[in-house]
């Protein structure tokens, strides 16, 4: 797990090398244990190394013949390509993943990239065919951004704050960008809330030539949602298990400690009861003592004691909010999901103390269908089909009378259903799921004349839209997880990613194992969603890993965040000061007078006020003056760390 950074000149020259090298400074935190630069026409690159697998020789930027790469991830199948490179006449130097990556591309070409089971992001320089060759993983795990850079140089980089080191690059927000952020608490496709910044989307190749600066873009995987009616349940049961132990078996590979997450879901719960049958792993939790809607400790430990590992637990505390949240925007680059983001940024850092590599659950939810969201549309579709005799998706659909027994599940969701059935109940498919991922929930009214009549809440369903019915099912269930896959799970990475490399802790998620997923697009959506029951084939494969109760359990948390109660402590503060300050008056964005009443209400504290809060901090962090995280601090040439705050930290990263 690392940082990377590339600059490409398109007039035949050497980019700057000290230039890349403060690029590549500003993500010491993704690389602490070391720091690599490469230079030649046309290309710079620059690394920092966070060491997991062949901890002596696999350093980077690595060279082989006229090939060299920077590489963020891991390759977890990169043992077996190994042996099948050997077979064909290769020869090796390191142990290392990395070293793969170049004999692959120098026998397939870039078509190598389809071979890979990992999360990965890098940028490949080829001297024989003068390119350079970016991609990422299949799902987005590992994040690469690029963006074109005032002297025509083309920018990438693991992180967004690394483009805006380079001499000239300014950053301004992206309109359309923050109009998708308020809507979804994330942005859709390549785009990003800085202008001129794209994301290298997840699955995707991008070949630059150096000599013009054209570029060939490409995806090589995307999940094909096509049913397969031949397998039976018992078949996708027995494939799921087996897929499942593998994924776990192969990314327990590590040259360093390897730990997970344990909150005492269900996702998690099989990923470290499966991996506790391989290796002797210790298990990370946060407890909230804010009573029991917001402790699911008794589920984690439980499971620890199941499967035998040590469970280290962490008590966020209201004092920690305010004081780690702007911290938390500026290790984000991009505001994204909710409040949970807090807590898991807490647990990363418990994490890190014991091991160097954590293995969690993301990605449970979007290929197997665990959101209340999912059984909120299917309760509306079983009426629909009960009230007027019609059954639109075939034998997709679930019955109501099915699926009256899983709805104790939406006992949290009240608000949810209100807000959905209040308007346009029995619309088509693409409005019904748009209302259930919109999180404006009718607070536009907070903010100003001028920015809502910029928002076209029309445009941004059309995009939505246009996401939401490319996939080749008539299911809704897949078309709900198709979204997700492509979309809100990228957003839900971002935040894995990040709050974890924060801590320079490498995250992995085993239930992204593309081969996995593969299977599970095929699944009918009656079996995957049997009776209502939220990831019904799921408990079918590996419920006998977890403890009866977690799998019994009915009401999921998901890190919950008792802020509606610290609103009435030192919270109410920071964020009256954050969103009523005269900067964020001056910028124009929210009405002051309609989010005082909001903050006076019995329960203020709503995902819209979240959101609002987070884009203020954005604007400070990035838009109004471009500075590092508060209170950190920065290794000086001599291998010193100097503690440096705001503005001093981010100008010692630049000096030239």
């Amino acid at each position: 797990m690392c940082g990377l950074a590339a600059v490409l000149r398109f007039d035949g020259l050497v980019p700057e090398p000290r230039i890349v090298e403060r690029m590549g400074a500003v993500l010491q935190h993704r690389g602490p244990d070391d720091e690599g630069l490469f230079a030649a026409p046309g290309v710079a690159l620059a690394h920092r190394r966070l060491a997991i697998i062949d901890l002596a020789t696999g350093r980077q930027p690595m060279t082989i013949g006229p090939h060299t790469i920077v590489f963020n991830g891991e390759i977890y199948n990169y043992i077996e390509l190994r042996e099948e490179l050997r077979q064909v006449g290769h020869t090796f130097r390191t142990t290392s993943d990395t070293e793969v990556l170049l004999h692959l591309y120098a026998e397939h070409g870039p078509s190598f990239v389809g071979r890979l089971n990992g999360m990965f992001a890098f940028v490949l320089h080829d001297a024989a065919r003068g390119v350079v060759l970016a991609a990422r993983d299949h799902f987005g795990i590992k994040p690469l951004y690029f963006a074109e850079a005032p002297d025509g140089s083309l920018l990438l980089a693991s992180e967004i704050k690394a483009l805006l080191a380079y001499p000239g690059f300014r950053a301004a927000p992206d309109a359309q960008g923050v109009r998708d952020y308020i809507t979804f608490q994330f942005v859709l496709g390549s785009r990003t809330m800085f202008a001129g910044v794209r994301k290298i989307l997840p699955a995707q190749c991008v070949e630059v030539r150096l000599d013009t600066g054209t570029r060939r873009t490409w995806q090589y995987w995307s999940p094909d949602f096509g049913i397969d009616e031949r397998r039976t349940e018992r078949d996708f049961v027995d494939e799921t298990r087996a897929l499942l132990e593998d994924s776990v078996r192969i990314q327990l590979r590590s040259d360093v400690a390897v730990g997970a997450y344990v909150s005492g879901g269900l996702d998690s719960s099989i990923v470290a009861g499966l991996a506790a049958r391989h290796a002797s792993i210790q298990g990370f939790t946060a407890v909230f003592p804010d009573g029991p809607a917001y402790d699911e400790s008794a589920y984690a430990r439980e499971v620890a004691a199941s499967s035998g590992m040590v469970l280290h637990e962490v008590r966020p505390l209201e004092s920690d909010f305010s004081r780690i949240l702007p911290r938390l925007v500026w290790h984000m680059d991009e505001p994204a999901a909710g409040p949970g983001v807090f807590p898991q940024y807490v647990v990363s850092g418990l994490a890190r103390q014991h091991v160097k590599v954590a293995l969690g659950g993301q990605g449970g939810d979007e290929i197997f269908g665990g959101y209340a969201r999912y059984l909120v549309a299917y309760l509306e579709q079983a009426l629909k089909g009960a009230i007027f005799e019609t059954n639109v998706e075939g034998n997709h659909i679930v019955s109501l009378a099915s699926i009256v027994p899983n709805l104790p599940a939406l006992r949290d969701y009240v608000p949810m259903l209100r807000q959905f059935w209040r308007n346009g109940a029995f619309d088509e498919m693409d409005r019904r799921y748009f209302r259930l991922v919109d999180r404006t929930g009718g607070a536009l009214s907070l903010f100003s004349p001028v920015f809502r009549e910029s928002y076209d809440p029309e445009a941004i369903f059309q995009r939505f839209a246009d996401v939401f019915n490319a996939t080749n099912t008539t299911s809704y269930f897949n078309r709900m997880t198709h979204f997700d896959v492509t979309n809100s799970l990228p957003a839900l990475l971002h935040v894995e990613d990040r709050v974890s490399m924060a801590h320079s802790l490498e995250s992995r998620v085993p239930l992204l194992d593309h081969r996995l997923v593969e299977l599970a697009a095929t699944m009918p959506a009656r079996l995957k969603f049997e009776g209502g029951q939220l990831k019904h084939l799921l408990r079918q494969a590996a419920g006998d890993v977890v403890p009866a109760s977690v799998l019994a359990r009915k009401d999921k948390m998901g890190f919950p965040v008792p802020l509606q109660a610290w609103f009435r402590g030192d919270t109410r503060s920071f964020v009256l000061d954050t969103l009523l300050s005269d900067r964020a008056r001056e910028r124009g964005i929210f009405d002051p007078v309609a989010v005082e009443a909001q903050l006076d209400l019995e329960r203020p504290f709503s995902r819209q006020v979240w959101g609002m809060l987070n884009l203020e901090l954005w604007f400070r962090t990035f838009i109004d003056e471009p500075f590092g995280p508060p209170d950190t601090t920065v290794r000086k040439r001599d291998g010193t760390m100097v503690a440096l705050s705001g503005e001093r930290q981010l100008r010692a990263r630049m000096k030239t």
